[in-house]
């Protein structure tokens, strides 16, 4: 589960033009990294287990943590760095599965994508470093046996179902299902659960990115009014179609 800008929160670009200033910022859970922990917990109700959640970050990342422990995930792996946060997704997953491989997890599941980034990368990269079987943009779960079978947003209003064996790695779909709130009790009981710190790989965190942003902008803002037809309704609706048609090429 990542930890992101909150969206209310007003955004600055840093002096490289690189990325924006957290030192300010006030932060959240990613949001379909919260849809992922609400499956995962519907699927420990209907079939037992445990859920375990692994998040990567600084310290601020333990309040991502709590929240998900305090919804009912059993225990959590925090990988603890301040120079994690703006890994590549390839860096990113390959922290990621050495911190989770022990646990041997029946399914893994991820978000679809960040907020801040929005690759859409490290969820399948995570799959094919693990050797799992992998679904994307899953918007609905069967899990029973040794089996999945996963409902898949397509594009054009399309679906698909898979069958699928465990165990397998999903990336969740916001929306898939209504999130809970963290309870009086369930966030007292949080307390209790066990947070596993673990520090990354040097080896990996170090290595030059792949892919790198070069400049992050705002879109300059401009205004330009053309008046049609000079007073003929007639007129400025022939003009108009014909430049929708030439210069927008829209009809």
């Amino acid at each position: 589960m990542k930890q992101v800008a909150n969206k209310d929160a007003i955004l600055r670009i840093n002096k490289d033009a690189t990325w924006i200033e957290e030192a300010d910022l006030s932060f959240e859970v990613n949001e379909s990294d919260g849809y992922a922990l609400e499956e995962a917990l519907r699927i420990k109700e209907k079939v037992g287990g445990e859920v375990v959640v692994c998040s990567m970050g600084p310290q601020r990342a333990k309040s991502v943590i709590k929240d998900a422990l305090a919804r009912g995930a059993d225990r959590a792996i925090h990988v603890l760095g301040d120079n994690v946060v703006h890994l590549s997704p390839f860096a990113g997953a390959s922290v990621l599965a050495e911190a989770i491989r022990e646990e041997q997890a029946d399914l893994i599941m991820t978000g679809l994508q960040s907020d801040d980034y929005g690759y859409g990368q490290t969820g399948v990269i995570l799959a094919e470093i693990l050797g799992l079987p992998h679904a994307t943009i899953v918007i609905e779960v069967e899990a029973t046996g040794d089996q999945l079978r996963v409902k898949r947003e397509l594009e054009s209003g399309w679906y698909q179902w898979y069958t699928m064996p465990k165990p397998a790695l999903l990336t969740i779909q916001s929306g898939i299902s209504q999130i809970r709130y963290a309870t009086l009790k369930g966030i007292m009981a949080a307390k209790k659960k066990e947070i596993k710190e673990v520090t990354p790989d040097a080896a990996i965190v170090s290595q030059p990115s792949q892919q790198r942003i070069e400049k992050l902008y705002l879109p300059q803002k401009s205004k330009q009014t053309q008046f049609l037809g000079g007073g003929d309704a007639k007129r400025g609706a022939v003009e108009l179609a014909e430049k929708l048609h030439t210069e927008a090429r829209v009809i």
